[in-house]
C-alpha cells in the first residue's frame, strides 16, 4: 500500500525517470497523480458503421482485421503499416506510423475499436494514426491527460490505476459521513475511480460534482483560516467618533448605502482585532467618499491612515477627492508618488513620520522603506488586485497590525465575493449618488459605423470628449479593431481635425500617464484606447464612449468602461459596435443597453460567460481551480459555503484531519 504523500516514484510503473518526465506536470506524490485528473475522455461506446462514418472528422468505427500488409519504409525513420479491416458490410484501410509494437499486437480475425480521422470517398474509406482497442476492452471510455514529453495516455492511464489501487479508501476521504448524506455526496475513492475510468458516461456526472465540492470546500475553509489569521491584535482600537464634521463639509449628501458602509467600518475599528473589509461598489457608488470618512475617523483617534492607488494619476485623483472631503474638517493630505523629485518625497515622508500629515495618498511610493508614519492606523488599497501581495504585505508592516481597507469597482455576485474575498468582511455600495444621470447605451452593428462617428462629433463639437476603446493594441485578425492603425485610420478619415492620443497597455508607464494627463486636461479630443482606461481617472468632461468589437468584450467590463463617462453633468452616451449578430451576441448587448445596475450585469456576465470577465487568475489571486468552475457550479459554491460553516468548529478535530491537511496544503503553496 502507498501513502498519499508518498513520492510518485515508488509506485509500480514508475520510478527515479518517468518520475522527473511526472514532476514536470507538477507531480511529485501519489496525492499530485491521483488528482491530475482528465481534461476530455474517447469515448468508445457507440461506434458507427464504416459507409455511415463523417469524411474528414474523427470517428469510432468497430471492425474486424482481415489482412495485414507487409511493412514499407516511405523513408529513414518512417515506416507504414497497413491493415484492412470490415464491419460485415464494408471495408476501410487503416495505416499506421510508424509503430511496429501496435501492428504486432493486432490479430487478423480478431474485433478491434478504430479511432481516428476518416479520409477517402464514398466508395473508399480510409483511417490514419486510429487509436486502436479491442472490442473485448471493458474500458470503453478512456481518459485523456494532459501530458509533457515521454509520457504517453496509456502510460499515465496505468500509472493512475495503480495509484488508485494502492491507497486506502479511509485515507483518500476527507469528509465526515454526515456531510456526505446533507449534501448526497459519493464516497471520495469512488468519485476518484469514475473520474478517471467512467464505465459510461453517466459515471462522470456524480463524480465531478464530489470533486468539485471538495476543491470548493478546501477553498472556503482556506479563507476562513486567512481571515482568522489577521485577527491578532491592533495596536489601534479606536472609539466611536462624531461624524457631523466630515458630513457637513462634504459637497453631497450621503447615500444610504454609503451610510451603512461607514457604521460597518467604525464598528469594525472600535474592535481589538483589525478590520478588514472590503467596499464593494459600481462604477460611481462613491467609494471613495466611505475610504475618506475612515479616514476622518482615524485621525480622531490620532491615528494616520495612507491610501494606495494602482497609477500615479489615479493617486492625484484621489488626493484631490480627499482634500476636499477633508481639508475642510482641518485634516491634512498628503501626496507620495514615484513622479515627485528626491528631495519632495524625503520632505513629505519626513513629514509623514514626524505626524504631519493624517493622510497620505500614493503609489507604491507609500510602502518603500523611505517612507515611514508616527503613527499608521488604517491602510487603504484601490483596487487590490492591481498589487502584489508582496506590496500590501510592505504596506501593512508600516504599523502595527493597522485597520485595512480595500475598494474594488468590480461588482460581482455576492456568492463569488464570498469565495474570492472570503477573508474580507463585505459592504457593498447598492446605491448610485443623486444626480448622476444614465448613461444612454445603444448597440448597433458596423454598417451604422459612420453614423456613429457622426454623432461622436457633434459631441466634440459641443465641447465634449469621446473614448474610442478597441479589444486589441497591434494588429492580429483581420476583423478586430487594434488601437494603433484605427488611431491613424481615425485621424485621416471620421475626426480629421481633431486632437486624438492613443493609450494601451504596452505603453511605457511614464507615457500612459502623460497621454491621460493631457485627456483629463482637455488638450485632447478623443483618446483610442485598450481596456488599460477600465479602472481610470474620472474625465468630467469625456461624455461619449465607442466601443468597436463590443462582442470581444465581457459585460462586466463593458459596464466597466461605460463608467469612464458620464462623471460630469453633460449627459453621456455609450455606443456597442459590433458585427457579431449571434443570438448570444444579441441578448448580451441587450442586457447592457438595459440596466446601468453593475450587479444585476456581473450576475448575468457570469452565468453567460464565466468568472474570467471579472478578474484573471492572475488578479483575483485564487489558487487554480481544476475541476470546481465558479460560473457553472454556483449552486455547488452555496453548498460548499454552508458546509464550511457547519465544519468550521469540527475543523480542529481527527475527524477533519484529511480535510485540515488539504487545506493547509492549498495555502502553504502560495499567498493567495
Amino acid at each position: 500500500m502507498a501513502k498519499l504523500d508518498d513520492s510518485v516514484k515508488y509506485l509500480k510503473g514508475v520510478g527515479p525517470k518517468r518520475a522527473e518526465l511526472f514532476e514536470k506536470l507538477g507531480i511529485n506524490t501519489v496525492r499530485d497523480l491521483i488528482y491530475h485528473l482528465p481534461r476530455s475522455y474517447m469515448d468508445f461506446t457507440s461506434p458507427t458503421a464504416i459507409a455511415s462514418a463523417v469524411l474528414d472528422e474523427v470517428n469510432v468505427v468497430e471492425a474486424e482485421v482481415v489482412k495485414k500488409e507487409r511493412p514499407a519504409m516511405i523513408r529513414k525513420g518512417m515506416t507504414l503499416y497497413k491493415l484492412l479491416v470490415t464491419d460485415g458490410s464494408d471495408d476501410m484501410n487503416v495505416t499506421i506510423f510508424n509503430s511496429q509494437y501496435l501492428f504486432d499486437s493486432v490479430k487478423v480475425g480478431e474485433k478491434y475499436i478504430f479511432c481516428g480521422k476518416v479520409t477517402g470517398n464514398l466508395t473508399r474509406r480510409e483511417m490514419s494514426s486510429p487509436t486502436v482497442q479491442k472490442s473485448s476492452s471493458g474500458d470503453r471510455i478512456q481518459p485523456i491527460y494532459p501530458l509533457t514529453a515521454g509520457l504517453t495516455q496509456n502510460i499515465l492511464r496505468s500509472c493512475v490505476k495503480s495509484a488508485l489501487s494502492a491507497v486506502t479508501q479511509a485515507e483518500v476521504e476527507t469528509l465526515p459521513n454526515d456531510i456526505l448524506k446533507k449534501y448526497s455526496l459519493m464516497p471520495e475513492s469512488e468519485a476518484l475511480v469514475k473520474i478517471h475510468f467512467p464505465k459510461e458516461r453517466e459515471d462522470v456526472f456524480p463524480a465531478r460534482r464530489r470533486l468539485s465540492f471538495d476543491e470548493l470546500l478546501t477553498l472556503r475553509l482556506g479563507m476562513m483560516r486567512l481571515r482568522e489569521r489577521v485577527r491578532s491584535l491592533t495596536a489601534y482600537s479606536m472609539k466611536k467618533v462624531d461624524m457631523s464634521g466630515f458630513t457637513s463639509a462634504l459637497p453631497f449628501k450621503l447615500t444610504g448605502a454609503q451610510s451603512r458602509a461607514v457604521s460597518e467600518c467604525m464598528a469594525d475599528m472600535e474592535k481589538s482585532a483589525p478590520m478588514n473589509r472590503l467596499i464593494l461598489g459600481d462604477v460611481g457608488s462613491g467609494k471613495t467618499a466611505v475610504a475618506a470618512a475612515c479616514c476622518y475617523i482615524a485621525a480622531k483617534n490620532g491615528a494616520q491612515a495612507v491610501l494606495m492607488a494602482p497609477t500615479e494619476i489615479l493617486a492625484l485623483q484621489h488626493y484631490d477627492s480627499l482634500r476636499t472631503f477633508l481639508e475642510p474638517s482641518g485634516l491634512r493630505v498628503g501626496l507620495l508618488t514615484g513622479s515627485l523629485t528626491k528631495k519632495k518625497k524625503s520632505e513629505v515622508s519626513e513629514a509623514a513620520s514626524r505626524g504631519e500629515y493624517d493622510v497620505i495618498v500614493g503609489t507604491h511610493a507609500v510602502f518603500q522603506e523611505s517612507a515611514g508614519y508616527e503613527r499608521l492606523g488604517l491602510v487603504i488599497t484601490d483596487e487590490q488586485h492591481r498589487f502584489g501581495v508582496a506590496q500590501r504585505t510592505a504596506l501593512a508592516k508600516k504599523g502595527n497590525n493597522p485597520h485595512r481597507l480595500v475598494m474594488s469597482a468590480t461588482p460581482i455576485p455576492r456568492t463569488l465575493a464570498l469565495m474570492i474575498y472570503g477573508e474580507l468582511d463585505i459592504s457593498v455600495l447598492d446605491e448610485l449618488p443623486a444626480g448622476r444621470a444614465k448613461t444612454e447605451t445603444y448597440a448597433v452593428t458596423g454598417k451604422l459605423r459612420s453614423r456613429a462617428c457622426a454623432f461622436v462629433r457633434k459631441e466634440l463639437d459641443r465641447k465634449g470628449q469621446a473614448y474610442v476603446v478597441c479589444p486589441a493594441v497591434e494588429e492580429g485578425t483581420a476583423d478586430i479593431k487594434n488601437v494603433t492603425d484605427y488611431a491613424k485610420e481615425l485621424e485621416r478619415g471620421e475626426f480629421s481635425g481633431y486632437r486624438i492620443g492613443v493609450l494601451h497597455g504596452q505603453l511605457p508607464a511614464a507615457k500612459k500617464e502623460e497621454v491621460m494627463r493631457r485627456f483629463k486636461d482637455g488638450e485632447l479630443d478623443v483618446l483610442v484606447c485598450t481596456t488599460v482606461v477600465e479602472v481610470g481617472v474620472d474625465v468630467p468632461n469625456a461624455s461619449v464612449m465607442m466601443v468597436e468589437n463590443a462582442d470581444r468584450f465581457g459585460l462586466s467590463q463593458l459596464h466597466q468602461l461605460r463608467g469612464r463617462v458620464g462623471r460630469g453633468s453633460r449627459n453621456s452616451y455609450c455606443i456597442l459596435i459590433t458585427d457579431n449578430v449571434s443570438e448570444e451576441s444579441r441578448k448580451r448587448l441587450k442586457i447592457l443597453s438595459s440596466t446601468s445596475d453593475g450587479f444585476e450585469i456581473s450576475e448575468a456576465d457570469l452565468e453567460l460567460r464565466g468568472p474570467g470577465d471579472f478578474f484573471g487568475s492572475a488578479q483575483h489571486g485564487l489558487p487554480p481551480l481544476k475541476i470546481a468552475d465558479l460560473a457553472a457550479d454556483a449552486e455547488l459554491v452555496k453548498l460548499a459555503q454552508d458546509a464550511a460553516e457547519l465544519l468550521n468548529e469540527r475543523f480542529q478535530l481527527s475527524e477533519c484531519d484529511s480535510l485540515r491537511k488539504r487545506v493547509e496544503a492549498l495555502f502553504a503553496r502560495g499567498e493567495w
